[in-house]
């Protein structure tokens, strides 16, 4: 492990307490210490405000680490959960879900739950056929055409739900996909945590194979890489971390596209354990500063993801047509 890495680690570790603090104390009212360790006036005010900052934690990990694997499987800096579709139709599976279990009583524990199953099942899906096209598109970069197409099927048929939508699950559906990250409870965070937790566990079983991958699908055969079960390692991880977020945040769209290409522009690209590392690392500061910013101007979560993504991919893609 190189002294570079080692510095870059304990730069962003700093940095992400700093913004964890500031965090915590932004918001209408100013909190002291005694708020969150105590019962307070202010103690459920405190208490929002530490679940905003654990969920997004919890979405800088699984955010760019789900790119992160898109990009290494598919070599392609522009893969990436949103790009290929797989947020657009984790948003469909939610709107399905919202707009016809309306008159279904179920606690609230049970139904972000389920919520969270819906965006799954449809990113998986999704996943499955983009890896099976992968065998007949000769060049990979046509999949994510194809996911362009795939995300303006989903809008279009979101749109359609929300003409036809009663009153209030159209507002539920609205305010999900504004990504209000001071709406999560505990329990959802609970539950949030075991698929981050797995995910990213299947995440660490990918990191030795995908080495191998990146030499050419020839090596890694005789590398021992097993590139069949390699690709569906691949599928479940990344539509795990993926449709998670999702599910209780709303499409966090960009994200997994510009935090792995950051972590390349600063440290070698080829240590693909210490990407990961370097991904969760950005991931987390970068959540926490929309975040801040978000309370700070009350522009919904996505918004500020969109605004700061687009004008960093648009360079990403001037600076590969001169090269």
């Amino acid at each position: 492990m190189s002294n570079k890495f080692k510095i870059l680690c304990f730069l962003f570790l700093i940095a992400i307490i700093s913004t964890a603090i500031i965090n915590l104390n932004t918001g209408f009212l100013s909190l002291n210490i005694n708020d969150f360790f105590s019962e307070s006036i202010n103690s459920q005010i405190a208490e929002i405000r530490v679940n905003r900052v654990l969920v997004m934690l919890l979405a800088g990990i699984s955010i760019p680490t789900s790119g992160f694997l898109m990009q290494e499987y598919f070599q392609n800096p522009l893969a990436g959960p949103d790009i290929l579709g797989i947020t657009s139709v984790a948003s469909l599976s939610v709107a399905f879900y919202i707009f016809f279990s309306s008159d279904i009583l179920l606690p609230d524990f049970l139904q972000n739950s389920f919520l969270s199953l819906s965006a799954i099942i449809g990113s998986l899906l999704l996943m499955l056929v983009l890896l099976s096209m992968s065998n007949k598109f000769q060049d990979k970069s046509y999949l994510i055409i194809f996911g362009f197409l795939v995300s303006a099927f989903a809008g279009a048929i979101v749109s359609m739900l929300q003409l036809y939508a009663e009153n209030q699950s159209l507002k539920n559906y609205i305010l999900w996909s504004f990504g209000a990250n001071n709406m999560v409870t505990r329990n959802q965070i609970i539950v949030l945590s075991i698929l981050v937790l797995i995910g990213s566990f299947i995440c660490f079983k990918t990191i030795k194979p995908l080495i191998g991958n990146s030499l050419g699908s020839s090596y890694a055969q005789s590398f021992g890489v097993n590139l069949q079960h390699l690709k569906l390692l691949i599928i479940v991880a990344s539509s795990l971390l993926s449709a998670s977020i999702t599910a209780f945040l709303g499409p966090i769209l960009f994200i997994g596209i510009i935090v792995p290409h950051f972590c390349r522009l600063i440290y070698n690209p080829a240590k693909l354990w210490q990407q990961w590392i370097l991904n969760m690392f950005l991931g987390i500061l970068m959540m926490l500063l929309f975040s801040i910013v978000a309370e700070k101007t009350q522009i919904p979560l996505n918004v500020i993801s969109s605004i700061f993504g687009i004008p960093v991919i648009l360079m990403m893609l001037l600076k590969h047509n001169k090269v």
